[in-house]
């Protein structure tokens, strides 16, 4: 995954910019999403194969509309822009765009009638299936553009400078409904801007040991281990550069999962021999956290107290200069601290957005640029065993974000008693590995059940499962009948303190995938 090539796309506020990255990093073609507003200049620098406008939900004429350095058509670099992108970069280049009376907003599907295949559309069927979402569409073309397709409603549907390498879509090809969309982004990524491909796991682990190594010279490094896949896998990755220059840090922050700290220990203490320092801060966490209801304050509290213990324990190593993090691409988007300034900010990770100004410690974070698919791959390359490579997700401020409202060792005990029931449950259907994450959240609703022929007022649980690849977008999952009422009989009967189970069929967008 050495970044040789690249392709970066610009952000308008699409809530589907990252799938479009997701689309291209499938292809082992590596991509960064960048604020619209970064200048031509920076762009030049970088030396992008070519360049994506993303779509957006502004019309180009709306006041506050985001707009990007005209300049970018002056670098001899192939531009594709989608949806909005495409109408911007026809405004730019002297083309008119005009509201559209008959607008599509959100799933639509249109049939795309391809009259010129150009590069962009080659090896494809002159007639597909694509996702249409706008309110404006292109009126008059810019100079040296000429249309490639419409659709029955709207005569510009995607457009083509194939002199200059320039390619408009009025469609999201990103987006699984498009028909052929994949392959329309590889003729874009292969075809026109001549990439490779050659962004694989063996040459990211390869030049990131190599950087790690660099940047740590002779100092000392800890990393916060939690156990999961990122933190696991980024431990072994700076691990293999800098060996016993690294000390791993466990806290039990008393908001971990039923049993999790005892197998914590011995995977990498007793298995992989790693330098391992177990800390129980459980009192010291839920003291901070008492009486704290609001979901981003608890966030930043759980961040800030993870930090300073970190910091704690490398004093007490000697002089250490570097904090190792398993942080994501998409904790960097969600928080809204990437370099793109366009997303909105869904929440604060605890470890990006949670993180205090001031730290002692600088970070390594090898997997900021990669997604949870992506770092799953490169920690099976790097020997963490299957069922830890395919864990699902567990936040870092762990069950303190699954209960709603105050956190309380009562409430804590029943929520790792009712989690754990959902997955012992769901293994032994043997859907677990089919799942992209499941679990339990305690709610803060109190409802009235029966117990033999005494009266009880007691908790909501809820149970949720959804299958992604990335945590960007989600679904539900259509468990089965049988499932779901094995897993409420025995939460209901079993849990103490809890009178209800109910299942959340939310997505992902509008819904998060955690509850808070």
């Amino acid at each position: 995954m050495e970044k040789k090539e690249f392709i970066a796309i610009l952000d308008f506020g699409s809530q589907y910019t990252q799938l479009i990255a997701r689309r291209i990093r499938e292809e082992n073609v590596y991509c960064e999403i960048f604020n619209n507003n970064i200048s031509a200049e920076k762009l030049k620098t970088m030396g992008p194969k070519g360049i994506i406008l993303s779509g957006g939900p502004y019309s180009i004429y709306s006041k506050g509309s985001l707009h990007c350095d005209g300049g970018i058509f002056q670098l001899g670099i192939p531009v594709l822009g989608i949806c909005y992108g495409m109408q911007l970069m026809v405004h730019l280049l002297g083309g008119k765009v005009e509201r559209w009376e008959d607008r599509d907003y959100g799933y639509s599907e249109a049939t795309l009638y391809i009259k010129e295949p150009g590069e962009i559309f080659n090896g494809l069927k002159n007639k597909l299936q694509a996702w249409m979402s706008y309110g404006d569409v292109v009126d008059e073309l810019p100079q040296g553009f000429r249309v490639l397709a419409h659709t029955d409603n709207i005569p510009v549907a995607a457009i083509a400078d194939i002199q200059r390498g320039f390619y408009g879509l009025q469609f999201h090809p990103e987006v699984l409904y498009t028909q052929s969309g994949e392959d329309i982004l590889k003729n874009f990524i292969f075809g026109i801007c001549g990439s490779t491909g050659d962004w694989t796991v063996q040459s990211f682990i390869k030049n990131k040991v190599k950087e790690i190594r660099e940047k740590v010279g002779d100092g000392k490094v800890v990393c916060g281990l939690s156990g999961g896949v990122d933190s696991s896998a980024a431990a072994l990755l700076v691990h293999q550069a800098i060996g016993d220059k690294l000390t791993c840090i466990f806290v039990n922050n008393g908001l971990l999962r039923k049993g999790e700290a005892e197998s914590v220990v011995e995977t990498f203490q007793d298995n992989f021999k790693l330098n391992l320092k177990y800390v129980d801060a459980s009192e010291r966490f839920l003291k901070r956290l008492a009486g704290v209801v609001d979901p981003e304050l608890k966030r930043k509290i759980i961040g800030e107290e993870f930090i300073r213990i970190f910091e704690e324990e490398a004093d007490k190593l000697g002089k250490t200069d570097y904090l190792v993090q398993g942080t994501l691409y998409s904790d960097v988007i969600e928080s809204s601290v990437a370099p793109t300034g366009s997303t909105v900010r869904v929440k604060s990770h605890h470890n990006v957005g949670g993180l205090p100004e001031k730290m002692s410690l600088k970070l390594i974070e090898p997997f900021a640029e990669l997604f949870k698919d992506e770092v799953r791959k490169i920690a099976g390359e790097l020997g963490l065993p299957k069922e830890l490579v395919g864990r699902h997700p567990f936040p870092g401020p762990g069950l303190g974000i699954r209960i709603i409202g105050d956190i309380t060792e009562e409430r804590l005990e029943i929520l790792r008693e009712a989690d754990a029931i959902v997955i012992e449950e769901i293994k032994k259907a043997g859907l677990y590995e089919e799942i992209w994450q499941a679990f339990a959240v305690l709610t803060s609703t109190r409802t009235v059940g029966v117990t033999g022929d005494k009266r009880t007022y007691d908790y909501v649980v809820a149970v949720r499962a959804v299958e992604s690849k990335d945590g960007m977008t989600s679904d539900w999952v259509r468990l089965p009948y049988d499932l779901l009422q094995a897993i409420s009989i025995r939460i209901v009967n079993e849990v103490s303190g809890v009178s209800r189970v109910v299942y959340d069929i939310s997505s992902k967008p509008p819904s998060t995938i955690e509850w808070e």
